[in-house]
């Protein structure tokens, strides 16, 4: 357990991400693939079940003794919080209600945050665009830890408080990394998530409040869902800085776990990515990928050679303020 990584610093490197090249190599060889693009008319329909049954388990849980409240908001409330914040994800790109009607993905990402407990999704969107578009960029994509995380988080038993501390990694480092100007639309995602929790609170008291917090807080640190954080693009294997993931959590997860596939076409649902995979199956197979989240989060904190210092960083000719 007392271990420490060898690495002591980033996998710098001076090439392009490999995911626009790659796409526009698949869209010559299969234009059929732009049709995959577009809205996912059964986002908003499944999102707006999660809500309503994350509603009805606040109901349920406001009565129960405080050990069983922390117990269901891990094993039931976290997962369906996380799963929420990837359906977040599929709505920061606009695959609710399209490209055009940007202000409607807004306003239902609001809408998927309230069970969430903590206004999250506009800031999201904010970030994420630069997660796309300078991935692992120096200054660039908060995503990447910070060097302090790196030299810091460097034993299995640090690894494991750095996994419990994700949250509050995945809140501070864009203020620290790359700080952007609050909002509009920021200002009224607090708002309403505010207005909901204390419409919660005044119904059925603190312990429903409690299991929506808990349960995302828990389900982003030690939790197996959670391992697709460090599947995504740690890098498992030297020249490599995204992989995929072909196991059943999908199913909980809006196929996050095709990550390859959504950074090389991040305007397509998740709900269609298996079909990039199988219409571009030469491009894909070859690749490296994960079989099982948990097995991520075991090797991820006994393996020496990963940490947080296990990212590939890129130094992008575009400033900031752009």
């Amino acid at each position: 357990m007392g271990n420490r990584v060898t690495r002591d610093d980033f996998e710098w490197v001076y090439t392009d991400q490999p995911h626009t090249e790659r796409r526009k190599e698949i869209l010559a060889k299969y234009p059929e693939i732009k049709k995959l693009m577009g809205p996912d008319p059964q986002l908003k329909w499944v999102v707006s079940l999660m809500v309503l049954t994350q509603l009805v388990a606040c109901y349920l849980v406001k009565d129960l003794p405080w050990k069983w409240v922390f117990f269901w908001a891990y094993a039931f409330g976290g997962c369906l919080n996380h799963s929420m914040t990837l359906a977040i994800h599929d709505i920061s790109h606009n695959v609710a209600f399209g490209n055009k009607e940007a202000k409607w993905n807004r306003l239902f990402g609001m809408f998927a945050n309230l069970p969430i407990g903590v206004p999250y999704a506009t800031s999201f969107k904010k970030y994420h665009v630069d997660h796309h578009r300078y991935l692992a960029g120096d200054g660039l994509d908060v995503d990447v830890p910070t060097a302090f995380e790196g030299r810091f988080f460097h034993s299995p038993p640090r690894k494991i408080l750095w996994l419990f501390l994700q949250p509050v990694f995945y809140i501070l480092r864009p203020l620290y990394v790359n700080p952007k100007p609050f909002t509009g639309l920021e200002v009224i995602n607090v708002a309403v998530q505010l207005a909901y929790d204390l419409l919660i609170y005044s119904l059925w008291g603190p312990k429903p409040v409690f299991y929506m917090i808990a349960g995302s807080t828990l389900a982003m640190g030690i939790h197996p869902i959670s391992g697709h954080f460090i599947a995504e693009h740690y890098m498992y294997l030297k020249g490599y800085d995204t992989f995929s993931y072909y196991g059943p959590l999908n199913w909980l997860t809006f196929n996050v776990g095709y990550h390859m596939e959504h950074h090389d076409f991040p305007s397509i649902p998740g709900s269609r990515l298996p079909l990039v995979k199988k219409i571009a199956a030469e491009y894909y197979d070859h690749l490296p990928y994960h079989t099982s989240w948990v097995c991520v989060l075991w090797d991820f904190i006994f393996c020496d050679s990963l940490g947080p210092f296990a990212r590939v960083k890129r130094k992008y000719k575009v400033a900031k303020a752009e």
